[in-house]
């Protein structure tokens, strides 16, 4: 028993660090795909790819349909989704692509320590110094010490703050309620509940298909099925088998990857604050989980 659960949680490993290759790559992606279609025509066509790719799950498991009730635990993650994306192509468009990475995921896992803490009410000591060293990491890279407090607020960093809180908000949810539903229930109920949101702020006549080429296809493929479709629903399905803190931990291997592809393909360079500013953070993680 203690080798096949081994052998499970293995699996989660390896299926998570997958799921993080295409996050961190999504990043570069939603910069591309912003310069074609407007913040909302992206969310829902990127839920409906992402529920359509999953629909096969849904119907295999479809006697497994959660009550009424249980929808609450459906309809809160999937509004927390619509936000964070809205977020996440602001973010990407009026900023840079790398630097967004960076400063959402490693601010994300602190954001989720901090909610679980009080809402046990109970946190240790290590935990505090891991939060206090990493909010002063991701201060580093907003760049305030130079440019003072109010470049917090600055649009280049508001949209991922509200990333970064949204996520590890949304995390606490996720890991809720997969206690309570199926798992492949509950992510594509999420996607599906996502595209009806986003639906009615969809504005359907500024698609003008002869402009949507090679580029933003590949691009818009990597973002939704396999950043979204694979690696989102890798992330949400661990969070129940292995919890929301160890698995927000694994988002700390983005950054480097997504400074990577932002630079081959964006050319952004990054200043030493972000790099500082972001090992900083990565050390504050260590100390939480060391």
């Amino acid at each position: 028993m203690n080798l096949l659960k081994l052998i499970s949680f293995n699996s989660i490993y390896i299926l998570l660090s997958l799921a993080m290759i295409s996050w961190a790559i999504a990043w570069t992606n939603a910069k591309i795909v912003g310069e074609y279609l407007s913040f909302y025509n992206l969310i829902f066509f990127r839920f409906l790819l992402g529920f359509i790719s999953l629909l096969p799950f849904l119907i295999y498991n479809k006697k497994n349909l959660p009550s009424l009730k249980a929808y609450k635990y459906i309809i809160i993650p999937s509004i927390l989704f619509f936000i964070y994306n809205i977020a996440f192509f602001k973010g990407t468009y009026f900023g840079e692509a790398g630097r967004g990475a960076i400063l959402v995921t490693t601010l994300n896992p602190l954001f989720t320590l901090l909610i679980i803490s009080f809402i046990r009410k109970k946190i240790i000591f290590k935990e505090v110094l891991g939060i206090i060293v990493g909010l002063f990491g991701g201060l580093i890279i907003m760049d305030v010490f130079k440019h003072g407090f109010d470049i917090i607020f600055d649009i280049k960093n508001i949209y991922f703050l509200i990333c970064a809180f949204t996520w590890g908000v949304m995390t606490v949810f996720i890991d809720l309620a997969q206690k309570k539903i199926n798992p492949y229930i509950f992510i594509s109920l999420c996607y599906f509940f996502t595209m009806v949101i986003s639906w009615f702020f969809t504005d359907f006549k500024l698609i003008d298909l002869s402009l949507l080429d090679f580029r933003f296809y590949f691009n818009f493929f990597l973002v939704s099925i396999a950043a979204m479709s694979f690696g989102t629903s890798v992330y949400m399905y661990s969070t129940s088998i292995i919890g929301p803190i160890k698995a927000s931990v694994f988002i700390f291997s983005v950054p480097f990857l997504a400074m990577g592809t932002s630079f081959i393909f964006l050319n952004e360079i990054f200043s030493l604050n972000t790099m500082v500013g972001g090992l900083i953070s990565l050390i504050a993680i260590y100390i939480v989980n060391k």
